[in-house]
Protein backbone atom coordinates (compact mmCIF):
# COMPACT_ATOMS: atom_id res chain seq x y z
CA UNK A 1 0.00 0.00 0.00
CA UNK A 2 1.41 3.21 -0.84
CA UNK A 3 -0.09 5.98 1.07
CA UNK A 4 1.49 8.80 -1.11
CA UNK A 5 0.45 12.60 -0.60
CA UNK A 6 0.73 15.20 -3.03
CA UNK A 7 4.13 16.09 -3.99
CA UNK A 8 5.28 12.14 -4.24
CA UNK A 9 6.00 12.14 -0.09
CA UNK A 10 5.08 8.62 1.31
CA UNK A 11 2.27 9.84 4.49
CA UNK A 12 3.41 6.34 6.10
CA UNK A 13 7.20 7.22 5.79
CA UNK A 14 8.64 7.66 9.62
CA UNK A 15 10.27 10.62 9.17
CA UNK A 16 9.30 12.95 12.47
CA UNK A 17 11.25 12.32 16.14
CA UNK A 18 8.52 12.74 18.73
CA UNK A 19 9.77 16.53 19.30
CA UNK A 20 9.18 17.91 15.71
CA UNK A 21 5.87 15.11 15.53
CA UNK A 22 4.85 16.83 19.20
CA UNK A 23 5.19 20.23 17.65
CA UNK A 24 3.31 19.22 14.38
CA UNK A 25 0.38 18.20 16.22
CA UNK A 26 0.16 20.56 19.12
CA UNK A 27 0.84 18.50 21.93
CA UNK A 28 3.67 17.70 24.39
CA UNK A 29 6.04 14.96 23.46
CA UNK A 30 5.00 13.28 27.21
CA UNK A 31 1.38 12.94 26.10
CA UNK A 32 3.07 11.24 22.46
CA UNK A 33 4.64 8.85 24.62
CA UNK A 34 1.06 7.95 26.98
CA UNK A 35 -0.52 7.47 23.55
CA UNK A 36 1.97 5.10 22.47
CA UNK A 37 1.71 2.95 25.51
CA UNK A 38 -2.36 3.32 25.41
CA UNK A 39 -2.10 2.07 21.68
CA UNK A 40 -3.53 5.12 19.99
CA UNK A 41 -0.90 5.93 18.01
CA UNK A 42 2.24 2.90 17.32
CA UNK A 43 4.90 5.20 16.23
CA UNK A 44 8.09 2.50 14.04
CA UNK A 45 10.84 2.48 16.12
CA UNK A 46 14.81 2.96 14.71
CA UNK A 47 16.87 -0.30 15.74
CA UNK A 48 18.10 2.12 18.98
CA UNK A 49 14.28 2.21 20.05
CA UNK A 50 13.73 5.35 19.31
CA UNK A 51 10.24 6.45 18.12
CA UNK A 52 9.72 7.51 14.54
CA UNK A 53 6.47 9.37 13.28
CA UNK A 54 4.85 9.54 9.99
CA UNK A 55 2.45 11.85 8.68
CA UNK A 56 0.12 9.69 9.17
CA UNK A 57 0.58 9.39 12.74
CA UNK A 58 0.54 13.47 13.44
CA UNK A 59 -2.86 14.01 11.34
CA UNK A 60 -3.84 10.62 13.54
CA UNK A 61 -2.91 12.62 16.82
CA UNK A 62 -4.62 16.10 15.69
CA UNK A 63 -7.61 14.14 15.14
CA UNK A 64 -7.02 12.48 19.10
CA UNK A 65 -6.50 15.94 20.25
CA UNK A 66 -9.96 16.99 18.67
CA UNK A 67 -12.11 14.38 19.75
CA UNK A 68 -10.23 14.70 23.31
CA UNK A 69 -11.35 18.60 23.15
CA UNK A 70 -14.83 17.46 22.38
CA UNK A 71 -15.19 15.24 25.50
CA UNK A 72 -14.59 11.68 23.96
CA UNK A 73 -12.84 9.38 26.35
CA UNK A 74 -9.61 8.26 25.46
CA UNK A 75 -11.48 4.35 25.36
CA UNK A 76 -13.84 5.97 22.91
CA UNK A 77 -11.03 7.16 20.95
CA UNK A 78 -9.31 4.14 20.51
CA UNK A 79 -12.53 2.45 19.61
CA UNK A 80 -13.04 5.58 16.82
CA UNK A 81 -9.72 4.96 15.25
CA UNK A 82 -9.78 1.15 15.26
CA UNK A 83 -12.98 1.43 13.08
CA UNK A 84 -11.86 4.32 11.45
CA UNK A 85 -8.38 2.10 10.21
CA UNK A 86 -10.69 -0.48 9.18
CA UNK A 87 -12.90 1.34 7.21
CA UNK A 88 -9.85 2.40 5.10
CA UNK A 89 -8.55 -0.88 4.86
CA UNK A 90 -12.11 -2.36 3.75
CA UNK A 91 -12.10 0.86 1.35
CA UNK A 92 -8.69 -0.06 -0.33
CA UNK A 93 -9.73 -3.98 -0.44
CA UNK A 94 -13.06 -3.45 -2.37
CA UNK A 95 -10.97 -1.14 -4.52
CA UNK A 96 -8.96 -4.06 -5.00
CA UNK A 97 -11.53 -6.59 -5.78
CA UNK A 98 -13.29 -4.22 -8.02
CA UNK A 99 -10.09 -4.03 -10.09
CA UNK A 100 -9.65 -7.94 -10.29
CA UNK A 101 -12.85 -8.38 -11.19
CA UNK A 102 -13.40 -5.65 -14.19
CA UNK A 103 -9.76 -7.18 -15.27
CA UNK A 104 -11.12 -10.79 -15.11
CA UNK A 105 -14.41 -10.34 -16.68
CA UNK A 106 -12.53 -8.34 -19.73
CA UNK A 107 -9.83 -10.49 -19.53
CA UNK A 108 -11.64 -13.86 -19.41
CA UNK A 109 -11.96 -16.26 -22.88
CA UNK A 110 -15.24 -17.01 -24.05
CA UNK A 111 -16.82 -14.57 -21.86
CA UNK A 112 -20.34 -14.25 -22.56
CA UNK A 113 -22.01 -11.78 -25.41
CA UNK A 114 -25.63 -11.75 -26.27
CA UNK A 115 -27.16 -10.82 -29.37
CA UNK A 116 -30.93 -10.79 -30.28
CA UNK A 117 -32.01 -13.56 -32.77
CA UNK A 118 -34.15 -13.70 -35.90
CA UNK A 119 -37.69 -13.70 -33.45
CA UNK A 120 -35.98 -11.03 -31.08
CA UNK A 121 -35.00 -13.99 -28.61
CA UNK A 122 -32.10 -13.51 -26.79
CA UNK A 123 -29.19 -15.77 -27.43
CA UNK A 124 -25.85 -16.07 -25.94
CA UNK A 125 -22.47 -15.34 -28.95
CA UNK A 126 -18.95 -16.42 -28.19
CA UNK A 127 -17.27 -13.42 -27.68
CA UNK A 128 -15.48 -12.42 -30.97
CA UNK A 129 -18.43 -13.87 -33.39
CA UNK A 130 -20.85 -12.17 -35.53
CA UNK A 131 -24.65 -13.33 -36.08
CA UNK A 132 -25.22 -14.81 -39.42
CA UNK A 133 -28.33 -12.32 -40.55
CA UNK A 134 -30.67 -13.44 -42.98
CA UNK A 135 -30.65 -11.95 -46.05
CA UNK A 136 -33.86 -13.26 -47.75
CA UNK A 137 -36.69 -10.88 -49.39
CA UNK A 138 -40.37 -10.60 -47.69
CA UNK A 139 -43.11 -8.97 -49.62
CA UNK A 140 -45.39 -7.80 -47.05
CA UNK A 141 -48.95 -6.71 -48.31
CA UNK A 142 -52.04 -5.48 -46.25
CA UNK A 143 -55.02 -7.70 -45.07
CA UNK A 144 -58.19 -7.27 -46.85
CA UNK A 145 -57.76 -6.63 -49.86
CA UNK A 146 -55.52 -7.00 -52.95
CA UNK A 147 -54.98 -4.11 -55.82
Amino acid sequence: MSGGMPGGIDEHAPIFVISAAAELAGMHPQTLRQYDRLGLVEPQRTPGKSRRYSMRDVMQLREIAMLSAEGVSLEGIRRILELENRVTELSQRVHELEGALADELLNRPGRRVFAAGTEGEVVSVKAGTRLRRANSVVVWRPLGGER
